[in-house]
C-alpha cells in the first residue's frame, strides 16, 4: 500500500474529504516553495501537487503558466524540484506527487526520475499528456520505483474511455472540473458532480477534483460527490500578489486560512 493509499484511507477512517493544494516548484524561488510547502501541511493540506516548471503548459491558464515561467526565469529544474521534494520529506509526512507535462521527464530520463523521485520521498507523478501505451510503459517503470501513476479524467471523457482509463489508474483519480485550462472560476461546472458519477461505475479509487475551485464554499460543494478537492491557480496567485519574497509563505497560510472552515467544520463532526 503507498503513502496515497493509506492517505485515503486514514480520511474515509475519519469521515473526512481531502484538501489538495498545488503550487509552482520554483516559484519565487525554491527555498520559498519549500516554505510554502511546510506551511500547507501544517494547515490541512492532505496531499500537495509540486507543479513541474515548463515552457509550454498548454493545459493551463495565465496564472500557472505565468508562474511557470517565473520558476523557468529563476532557473528552476527538475532536479532542483526534486531537491525540494527530498527537503520536505525530511520534515513531513504529506504525500507529495508531481504534476508535470511530459518532456521534461523525457529529457531528464523515465528510469532516473522514478529511481530519484522514489529516492526523494515523491508519492506519484500525473503526466498531463500522455496516454494509452505510454501511460502503460511509464506505469510500469514508476511502479518498480513504488511510485503511482496518477490518471486524469475531464468531463468530455466519454465513458467507453472512462472505463479503461479508470481500470489502469493508481492512488487517486483527478477529475478536471470543466473543459478547458486552469484558472480560479466563480462556480464549479455542473458536469464534475456528472464525471465523478460516472467514473465512480469504473473504479473504487477515490476521485479528486480540481480545476477553478477558490473558495471555502466551492470545497464544500465538490465534497458532496468527491473524495477531494484540488486548488490550484488560487494559491499561485496569493504567491503572485504578494509584494515580496518574505510576505509569500504569509499570503498562503492567509488564504488557506479562508478554505479552512470547510475542513475544520468536517474534522468538528468526527
Amino acid at each position: 500500500m503507498t503513502r496515497i493509499d493509506e492517505t485515503f484511507e486514514k480520511l474515509e477512517r475519519e469521515g473526512r474529504k481531502g484538501f489538495i493544494p498545488f503550487i509552482s516548484a520554483g516559484d519565487p524561488d525554491l527555498d520559498t516553495s519549500l516554505s510554502i510547502m511546510a506551511t500547507l501541511a501544517q494547515n490541512g493540506a492532505d496531499l500537495i501537487e509540486l507543479g513541474v516548471p515548463f515552457s509550454d503548459p498548454m493545459a493551463d491558464g495565465p496564472t500557472i503558466q505565468a508562474s511557470s515561467q517565473r520558476a523557468l526565469d529563476n532557473g528552476t529544474t527538475l532536479a532542483g524540484v526534486l531537491e525540494l521534494a527530498r527537503n520536505f520529506r525530511r520534515q513531513y509526512d504529506t504525500p507529495t506527487v508531481l504534476f508535470s507535462y511530459f518532456n521534461p521527464l523525457l529529457r531528464y530520463g523515465i528510469e532516473a526520475l522514478a529511481r530519484d523521485a522514489s529516492a526523494a520521498g515523491v508519492n506519484g507523478i500525473l503526466v498531463t499528456d500522455v496516454i494509452d501505451a505510454e501511460a502503460a510503459e511509464l506505469k510500469l517503470v514508476f511502479n518498480n520505483s513504488g511510485l503511482d501513476l496518477i490518471s486524469l479524467i475531464a468531463p468530455t471523457t466519454t465513458d467507453r474511455r472512462l472505463e479503461p482509463v479508470c481500470g489502469a489508474a493508481q492512488g487517486f483519480i483527478y477529475a478536471v472540473a470543466r473543459s478547458g485550462v486552469t484558472g480560479a472560476a466563480s462556480d464549479v461546472a455542473s458536469g464534475a458532480r456528472s464525471l465523478v458519477e460516472r467514473a465512480r461505475k469504473y473504479t473504487d479509487l477515490p476521485i479528486a477534483v480540481g480545476f477553478g475551485i477558490s473558495t471555502a464554499e466551492q470545497i464544500r460543494e465538490v465534497w458532496e460527490y468527491a473524495d477531494a478537492a484540488v486548488v490550484g491557480s488560487a494559491i499561485v496567485a496569493e504567491i503572485e500578489k504578494a509584494e515580496n519574497r518574505s510576505e509569500v509563505t504569509h499570503a498562503v497560510e492567509q488564504f488557506v486560512s479562508q478554505l479552512l472552515p470547510s475542513f475544520a467544520k468536517i474534522k468538528s463532526e468526527l
